[in-house]
C-alpha cells in the first residue's frame, strides 16, 4: 500500500516539515555529486554504527565518543537511494503536518529528532550485543519517520488515508483510516524486526528495522500529552 495523501486539515502551514524535507533532499543532492570511495567515507564519518555507540556509552569520555553521539542526529539526514529518501520524504509530508500543527514547529523538530535519536538506539543496543559489535552504519529519516506515525496513530487513528494498491498490474487508489494503514505497516515492522535477530540476517545490513520499531513507540510515547489539544483541534474543523 502506497500512502498519497490524507483527508486531515491543517491550521498553520507546515513550514518545520518542509525545511526538514529540504535539509534532506539538499543532502542527498550532495551524496549524489560525490565519487564513490568518497561516498563511502561519508556514509562511514556520519551514519551512526551501532558498535561505535555502544562504545562511546561504555566511555562517554573517550575521545571519538562526542562523534559517535553526534552520528545519531547527522545519520537521520542521508540517504542510500532513490526509493530510500523518496518513500521517507513522502511519508514525512503525508504525515507530518498535522503533528506539527498539534505541537509547534520547533516543538515537532525536538519530537522529530528525539525519535529518530531513539530509533537508532533502539537498533544499537538490540542487534550490536548481539553481533559483539555492529559495524553497519545506519543512515536515512526513516526512524524519526517512524516515530510522526507512531503520534498520527495516538491523535488520529480514524483519519482518511488516500493509498494505492496494486491489483494485478493496477495500481487502485482506495481510502482506508489511519489505523489499519499505519496499523499494518507496523506489524510488518515488528515481524522483520525479530527475523533481524539472528546473526546472519543481521550482519548484511539492510533496513534497521528495530529503528523503526524505536522510533514508533517513541512517537506513541511522546506524543502523549498533546492528545487533547488534537482533539479540540477537530472539534473546531467537524
Amino acid at each position: 500500500m502506497l500512502p498519497i495523501g490524507d483527508r486531515n486539515p491543517i491550521r498553520h502551514r507546515p513550514i518545520m516539515t518542509w525545511l526538514l524535507i529540504a535539509v534532506n533532499v539538499v543532502v542527498f543532492l550532495y551524496e549524489l555529486q560525490m565519487p564513490a570511495r568518497a561516498l563511502n567515507r561519508f556514509i562511514l564519518t556520519w551514519g551512526a554504527t551501532p558498535g561505535n555507540i555502544l562504545a562511546a556509552f561504555a566511555n562517554p569520555f573517550a575521545s571519538g565518543a562526542p562523534h559517535a553521539f553526534e552520528t545519531l542526529v547527522t545519520s537521520q539526514f542521508i540517504h542510500g537511494g532513490w526509493l530510500h529518501i523518496l518513500g521517507n520524504m513522502l511519508f514525512l509530508y503525508i504525515f507530518g503536518d498535522n503533528i506539527e500543527d498539534v505541537v509547534g514547529a520547533l516543538g515537532y523538530l525536538v519530537f522529530y529528532l528525539i525519535c529518530g535519536v531513539a530509533a537508532a538506539l533502539a537498533q544499537s543496543f538490540i542487534l550490536a550485543p548481539l553481533l559483539g559489535g555492529h559495524a553497519v552504519p545506519m543512515i536515512g529519516a526513516s526512524g524519526a519517520i517512524a516515530g510522526v506515525l507512531g503520534a498520527y496513530l495516538v491523535l488520529y487513528p480514524t483519519a482518511r488515508i488516500s493509498v494505492l494498491i496494486p491489483v494485478l498490474i493496477i495500481l487502485l487508489p482506495i481510502d482506508l483510516p489511519a489505523f489499519v494503514l499505519i496499523g499494518w505497516w507496523f506489524i510488518q515492522q515488528f515481524f522483520y524486526s525479530l527475523l533481524s535477530l539472528t546473526p546472519t540476517v543481521a550482519q548484511s545490513g539492510g533496513t534497521a528495522f528495530w529503528a523503526h520499531v524505536g522510533g514508533f513507540v517513541t512517537g506513541l510515547v511522546l506524543i502523549v500529552p498533546f492528545i487533547g489539544q488534537a482533539r479540540r483541534r477537530l472539534r473546531r474543523y467537524y
